[in-house]
């Protein structure tokens, strides 16, 4: 896991504050952090979308009634170390199922990405179907013993298709190009390969992890090298584009998935999305998450990796409920207009999951965690900015 405090400014800055009506994402990310906070809670209001309501608190370190600490006790030794050998053993079985459907087959090679979605037969038939089955395992295992699914025919979505002509189901326009999702938990990532197995975007150095790193590569992951300003990488609008232009006119193309937030949030927000999902003016599927919970939540907000693999894993049920929107056709205006298309999808989204929108981004939440690890570093504890990756996490 790395830090993001490098460089981090805690003096008071002058920069203006951005204007609430401007939906660039990605503008606001790249600007420099505002000033922190001296009240958390003030700046709590502010940051409403990474806020953690669970009875675990901020960080996953508030006090606990002893009848929690009890259960949390009897679970750790457990719970845990009978899920934590169960989840291992699926995975070492999937890549070992990886492993053999890849002998004697080369990896795709282009603009710095190697995958084996290429494969098919029976070789791309056991790994997307062994994929979806064991995601599903390990999703139940993890205490997800029941997800509840709908497809919503939402009016607005309908209204909206109707504008972008008549389709014919077999038409090739019909086809979705992506998948885009609200982002809450490194478990989303679990769920959408066990209902559609599609490519998702990682880092880089994901490729090179014992076990996962060829996992990865059979699920057609678009890596991404955010350190590089090489010409020799497209970037990762370039590649997502791409991939999704490829998505919507090739059947056999692997589906991709995309957070256009960004980052996550504790559920109940929707916050501003980038447009990299919606440059290639194709249609897309909006799925909206939701993890309902009584104790701990399984957002990761504000809690090192580790920590939140642990009370996951301590906590007996964990719940989740997913809904399917219809595939959204873009209109000629939005086709034109990749900002107006990410907002009326965010839009349809937040009305059909009944969400908070909210215009803060990366920037406000690096500020808001950054005050948070302030306020503890009298205890001698220092938390690491959007922790990145754990043993358990990268899996999902």
């Amino acid at each position: 896991m790395e830090s993001e405090l490098r460089g981090f400014n805690t003096k008071p800055s002058k920069t203006p504050q951005p204007d609430p009506t401007h939906d660039d994402a990605s503008s606001r990310d790249d600007r420099p952090l505002l000033t922190s906070a001296s009240n958390v809670l003030e700046l709590e209001k502010k940051c409403a979308a990474y806020v953690r309501n669970d009875v675990y608190g901020a960080m996953g370190r508030g006090e606990l009634l002893l009848m929690e600490k009890l259960q949390l006790g009897i679970a750790f030794v457990t719970l845990l170390p009978l899920r934590t050998i169960l989840v291992m053993t699926v995975l070492v079985v999937y890549y070992l199922i990886c492993r053999i459907c890849t002998l004697f087959s080369v990896p795709n090679h282009g603009e710095g990405q190697e995958d084996y979605a290429h494969l098919g037969g029976w070789r791309r038939t056991v790994i997307l179907r062994s994929g979806r089955f064991l995601s599903k395992t390990l999703l139940f295992l993890v205490g997800f013993y029941r997800i509840n699914e709908t497809h919503n025919g939402s009016k607005n979505s309908q209204e909206n298709s109707k504008t972008a002509g008549t389709l014919q189901p077999d038409e090739p326009e019909q086809r979705p190009g992506a998948i885009v999702s609200n982002h809450i938990s490194y478990l989303d990532v679990l769920y959408h390969m066990s209902s559609s197995f599609p490519s998702f975007v990682a880092k880089r150095s994901v490729a090179n992890i014992p076990l996962v790193g060829l996992i990865s590569k059979c699920l057609g992951c678009v890596y991404v090298q955010r350190e590089s300003k090489s010409s020799d990488f497209k970037g990762v609008s370039g590649v997502v584009t791409d991939r999704v232009r490829k998505a919507h006119q090739d059947e056999y193309a692997p589906k991709i998935l995309l957070f256009p937030e960004g980052t996550t949030t504790n559920g109940d927000y929707l916050i501003s999305f980038k447009t990299g999902a919606f440059l290639a003016r194709a249609p897309v599927v909006p799925v909206i998450l939701k993890y309902p919970y009584q104790r701990f939540s399984p957002a990761w907000e504000s809690v090192t990796g580790m920590r939140h693999v642990v009370f996951l894993l301590c906590q007996f049920v964990n719940h989740m409920e997913v809904t399917w929107l219809p595939v959204y056709y873009p209109s000629q205006l939005e086709k034109d207009d990749p900002k107006l298309y990410a907002n009326n999808v965010r839009r349809l989204m937040a009305s059909e999951g009944n969400l908070i929108l909210s215009d803060i981004g990366l920037a406000e939440k690096r500020i808001y965690l950054a005050t948070l690890n302030e306020t503890n570093q009298r205890d001698g504890f220092t938390f690491l900015i959007e922790p990145k990756m754990t043993p358990f996490a990268v899996i999902l």
